[in-house]
């Protein structure tokens, strides 16, 4: 079942830049059991705050999927593109997705065509399947006029792998054919992160996968970061040592959540999570030797 978002687009103020979240589709309750598997419902339930937004009251974990769109020097940028309709996926609730995600992204000012730039925090399903859209049987780029960059790293890294089927069918649905279309970048990611236009920078966040990066957005001051993948869940910010099954480098996911959340501790940085579900965004603050997420709720336009 696809969930179908309230009317208008989500959306946070970073300065001059407003960020807007396009809603895809509710991840189904079991799917933070599999997903953070030591995150047990007593440990849930432990974290009173997580309640209701995050969590319910038997402690099965609130998941979304999402993209983030924004202006940014003319500039009309997408961040991850989502699991994607009509794709063959092992996933039965990626599977054969049909959303109204498209529309949404249009309806917020990002018609497909005008979209000028994609970044992809890292190449995993549900990142990276509306890079294409199926036309007259064929896979073709969404956003046909859009740069798509990827860490070099991240790229190389499944260049080298030998792959099992279900991921080879989703590089061929929607990483090749982006490819070969000429649009995808890749791109050298530096400890101190790399600048990508003037208030907008890829950091370096490894571990869930080699090339991950976080994303940060700063104009007049103000500052943001969208997490990609290296936090799934506010859980995290107390338990930070809870990782996802599917992280490549399980130590290495952790040391890049912990070194991002101390980084955001107690400042007025917007964090914006890449599957946290409404309200999405809040402020990272220390809370009983961890952290916490004090939320700021969207506005919708």
């Amino acid at each position: 079942m696809n969930a179908s978002p309230s009317a208008g687009a989500p959306s946070w103020s970073v300065g001059g830049i407003r960020v807007h979240r396009i809603d895809e589709t509710v991840l189904p309750p079991a799917t933070g059991a599999w997903l953070l598997p030591d995150a047990t419902p007593a440990l849930v339930t432990a974290q009173d705050w997580l309640h209701p937004d995050f969590a319910d009251a038997e402690g099965v974990l609130r998941l979304d999927s999402h993209s983030f769109a924004f202006v940014l020097g003319g500039l009309r940028v997408v961040v991850d593109t989502g699991i994607g309709n009509g794709k063959e996926r092992a996933n039965p609730a990626w599977h054969n997705l049909r959303t109204g995600y498209l529309q949404r992204l249009t309806d917020a000012g990002f018609p497909p065509d005008e979209v000028d730039l994609v970044i992809l925090t890292h190449l995993h399903a549900d990142h990276v399947g509306w890079n294409t859209r199926e036309v007259n049987g064929e896979w073709v780029p969404t956003f046909p006029n859009a740069r798509y960059l990827v860490s070099r790293t991240e790229r190389e890294f499944w260049a080298g792998q030998d792959m099992e089927e279900a991921r080879r069918q989703m590089f061929r649905d929607s990483v090749v054919p982006v490819e070969e279309a000429g649009l995808l970048d890749m791109v050298d990611i530096p400890v101190e992160g790399a600048g990508i236009a003037s208030g907008l920078r890829l950091l370096p966040t490894p571990g869930h996968t080699p090339g991950h990066v976080a994303v940060e957005l700063s104009d007049g001051g103000h500052r943001a970061v969208i997490t990609g993948d290296c936090i799934h869940h506010p859980l995290q910010f107390a338990h930070p040592a809870v990782g996802a099954c599917v992280d490549i480098d399980p130590e290495g996911s952790e040391r890049s959540r912990r070194a991002l959340l101390g980084s955001l501790a107690g400042t007025d940085t917007l964090l914006l999570g890449t599957h946290f579900p409404p309200p999405t965004a809040g402020h990272v603050v220390p809370h009983e030797g961890a952290y916490r997420l004090t939320p700021v709720p969207a506005d919708r336009h």
